[in-house]
């Protein structure tokens, strides 16, 4: 972990987006207009926790949906609001991997101090009489480094907490579920209730992956904001697979909100507002842009391009994709001025090193001929703009899970 966090480059992100590609509906219009959430006093402290570089996108995302005290840090965004805050992230953030009620934070030099700080926090607030609450968390560069016992002390501190607070001999855990994290680094210690469930890199729509390990949908709508695609271009991906960049193409481009269609575990906390989630999911729906929209995913494998077209299905935007089974070596295109978003094999996983470095160098001559077209590759081959034949104008340093790979920007 330490070895990763020295590479990260932090992302800025142009503030000043211009939609294009589509109109929004004069609902969408009354939605903009809409201002329910404005004069919300901010009470709650949240932390989005996100694949490491792309922590600028979430930060940018988080401003635009109004949220208070937005600063992104390494791996992660904090920012403060109201319960309401907490429906609107889960259903509309596309780059944050989940959203983390802040429960404190308190030193851990030792157990008996983890415990007391621990038990100082307002668990009561948040869980309920006979809420479930397991716990899981990490510990790096700390003296309290074994994770079972300070689960163990987390667990019994909270359980103390809870039965002072609500005059109870026991907590029966028969309720709705409030997942405790803890994160211990450089021996302080923050406490989390996560209010997400599933990651929200799970949108809904991928109900089976694809054999090359695809990208996480989180990673791919990263790419998508980086590629500033704004509806208006052709956007292409000559290596598909279960169609994730495509897809998160086209809900960018619709501008529909990536959490419709999946629930969240703080949707059964009784604490909040009844209306919360109903609201936030018609405001987001209400943002929606229609229009004409040209994005097509090629794959050379029949059974990728099939589970492609099933998800997208699934996302609502089969409408404007199209899938083809394609070798990406043939990739040719009569217009000018269009878009490559691609994630191509890294040789790592499903075919050898030689065998991704045959399919970049193929790749790198059929786009030769491209007029004007822009590219956003990802591959964490350290010889790819050579083997390519092309260097990039820009990099960006992201993390694919674990593997660090360059986004190499040609335009």
């Amino acid at each position: 972990m330490p070895q990763i966090m020295k590479h990260l480059i932090r992302i800025s992100y142009d503030n000043d987006r211009e939609r294009g590609g589509g109109e929004l509906s004069s609902k969408g219009m009354q939605g903009e207009q809409n201002t329910q959430y404005s004069n919300l006093k901010p009470s709650l402290k949240f932390c989005v926790p996100c694949l490491f570089g792309i922590e600028g996108l979430c930060a940018d995302e988080l401003k635009r949906l109004g949220m208070s005290d937005v600063r992104a840090e390494n791996g992660r965004v904090l920012f403060s609001g109201s319960e309401n805050e907490i429906a609107r992230a889960n259903v509309n953030l596309r780059t944050g991997e989940r959203v983390l009620l802040v429960a404190g934070n308190c030193n851990s030099n030792t157990f008996d101090e983890l415990f007391e700080g621990v038990r100082a926090m307002p668990w009561e607030e948040y869980i309920s009489d006979n809420g479930a609450f397991p716990v899981k968390g990490h510990s790096i560069n700390s003296k309290l480094h074994s994770i079972p016992d300070c689960q163990r002390i987390v667990k019994k501190a909270v359980v103390e907490r809870l039965r002072s607070r609500h005059k109870a001999e026991w907590i029966k855990e028969t309720g709705a579920k409030y997942q405790i994290a803890f994160a211990i680094m450089n021996d302080t210690a923050s406490l989390y209730i996560d209010t997400s469930g599933a990651g929200l890199h799970k949108r809904g729509y991928r109900l089976a992956g694809w054999e090359s390990a695809p990208l996480r949908e989180t990673l791919a709508a990263a790419m998508v904001k980086l590629s500033r695609y704004r509806g208006k271009e052709s956007v292409c991906d000559p290596f598909c697979g279960s169609g994730t960049i495509p897809i998160e193409a086209a809900l960018a481009a619709k501008n529909r909100a990536p959490g419709l269609s999946r629930c969240f575990t703080a949707q059964d906390w009784t604490w909040l507002g009844k209306t919360i989630w109903s609201d936030a999911i018609e405001e987001a729906k209400s943002r929606e842009y229609t229009g004409d929209y040209d994005i097509w995913g090629g794959d050379i494998a029949p059974k990728a391009i099939e589970l492609a077209a099933a998800n997208a299905q699934r996302a609502g935007v089969s409408d404007c994709i199209r899938f083809d089974i394609a070798e990406a070596a043939d990739f040719k295109r009569d217009i000018a001025g269009g878009m490559i978003i691609a994630n191509p094999p890294y040789g790592e996983r499903i075919m050898l090193p030689g065998e991704a470095e045959d399919i970049y160098r193929r790749f790198g001559k059929a786009i030769k001929q491209l007029d004007s077209w822009k590219m956003y590759i990802l591959s964490s081959h350290s010889e790819f703009e050579r083997i390519f034949g092309k260097t990039a104008v820009k990099k960006r340093k992201l993390y694919n899970g674990m593997i660090k790979c360059d986004l190499h920007m040609y335009y």
